[in-house]
């Protein structure tokens, strides 16, 4: 009887269950939106690293540029990891010191908009985003021009005589200062996002807790921007490491050049080449990803987004 009762006030309100359809369109709709984008990444991103791979393998056929042999040949990883680790080693340290040198640039001056800049706050974010509006290589090249024996950097430290062998370009300071110069706002802007949205009644509360401005910046304000310095040194460090303009224009022949100079070398001036650099490549995307698994395990992602 009561069940009777409840089935026809069920429906005589008239309420209707949930629409199992719905569900389905929604989903629909979702892949649909994912379509293009994912179409995208096929054409232009994995089926071209799948050829990469693919000639990787394979030999090279001298005389001939762009051709190769259709074999299978692992030795082109081994040729990489010997004949070029050197190259490897120094593109990681210079993207190491470059990440770094950022962060410690980086980290005052996305403090400084955040919380101090007031009405200037606009103009220091044009400043931080107008190299953008300028090609890397053109601001390479004035960075070149900045960092010349005769340029202001190099005569004053040569003045102060502070300079190891009195000059900055062709120099593996010159490569560094390069990549920290291009790749700052990198690091600038995740910082300044994620400082930009603590909530500063909780420093204020470390400051009266703590009454020590390093001691409420090293407990607070730090951990609050571990997110956009998680970011920022992803976001700096990988491009840095595969960069080759910077060693190319700011660099010497040798002694600076960096696993991106030699990729480019063996695609463009080595004849045969193409497999090596193929190699190359996969090599230093490997340890790239390699060490930004360990990062991230250390660090975690969890506030990232």
């Amino acid at each position: 009887m009561t069940a009777g009762v409840a089935h026809v006030a069920g429906a005589g309100t008239g309420v209707a269950g949930p629409d199992p359809g719905a569900g389905r369109k929604r989903s629909r709709t979702a892949y649909l939106l994912l379509l293009p984008g994912g179409l995208w990444l096929l054409v232009f991103f994995v089926l071209p690293l799948v050829q990469l791979f693919t000639v990787s393998l394979q030999s090279g056929f001298p005389g001939f540029p762009g051709y190769y042999y259709r074999d299978v040949n692992g030795g082109n990883y081994l040729t990489a990891l010997t004949d070029f680790a050197g190259h490897f080693g120094r593109s990681l340290l210079y993207a190491g010191l470059a990440t770094l040198f950022a962060f410690v640039l980086a980290y005052p001056l996305a403090y400084a908009m955040a919380f101090k800049a007031g009405r200037w706050r606009n103009v220091m974010m044009i400043c931080v985003i107008a190299p953008f509006f300028t090609s890397f290589i053109l601001r390479t090249i004035a960075w070149r021009q900045i960092l010349s024996d005769n340029g202001p950097v190099a005569e004053t430290l040569n003045f102060l005589h502070v300079l190891p062998g009195g000059r900055i370009t062709e120099t593996w300071m010159a490569v560094v200062a390069g990549l920290t110069y291009n790749f700052l706002p990198f690091m600038v802007l995740p910082i300044y996002a994620s400082l930009e949205r603590a909530d500063s009644r909780v420093i204020e509360a470390g400051g009266d807790l703590y009454a020590n401005g390093f001691t409420t910046f090293r407990t607070v304000t730090l951990p609050m921007s571990m997110p956009g310095v998680i970011a920022g040194t992803l976001l700096t460090f990988i491009p840095a490491a595969g960069d080759y303009v910077n060693a190319e224009l700011l660099g010497s022949d040798r002694s600076t050049k960096m696993v991106g100079n030699v990729i480019e070398s063996q695609f463009f001036k080595v004849l045969g080449g193409f497999p090596v650099a193929a190699a190359l490549s996969f090599t230093l995307m490997a340890m790239i990803l390699a060490m930004v698994f360990v990062y991230i395990r250390k660090f975690g992602t969890e506030d990232l987004l």
